[in-house]
């Protein structure tokens, strides 16, 4: 099974569920888990900064996952949003299935 994680941060948690119902619907990711809001830091145009940001967790495969990312940046607010990709090491066949499927 090819099944990743795609994690992603967003502006708010509406932003963070607006793009995960349009990447589900399009079938770039089988599920998103929008997590509670974290406090960020980071250095942006040189300068020290500290801002309430939402992660989000897509299920997709590693076949969809380059246009997913690319879905996503399209879709969102940031310049340069933080999204990467987490394999997975084992899960149950019957849930790498299920994403397959529903990302097929």
């Amino acid at each position: 099974m090819s099944v990743v994680t795609v994690y992603a941060t967003f502006t708010y948690a509406g932003q963070a569920q607006s793009i995960g119902m349009t990447v589900v619907e399009e079938r770039l990711a089988a599920c998103v888990n929008i997590l509670q809001p974290c406090r960020s830091i980071f250095r942006w145009e040189g300068e020290v900064q500290s801002a309430t940001e939402t992660p989000a967790l897509f299920k997709t495969t590693l076949e969809k996952a380059d246009a997913l990312i690319a879905r996503i940046k399209e879709l969102h607010s940031y310049d340069i949003p933080a999204i990467v990709v987490w394999p997975i090491e084992r899960l149950s066949a019957d849930f790498g299935d299920w994403v397959e499927e529903n990302v097929g």
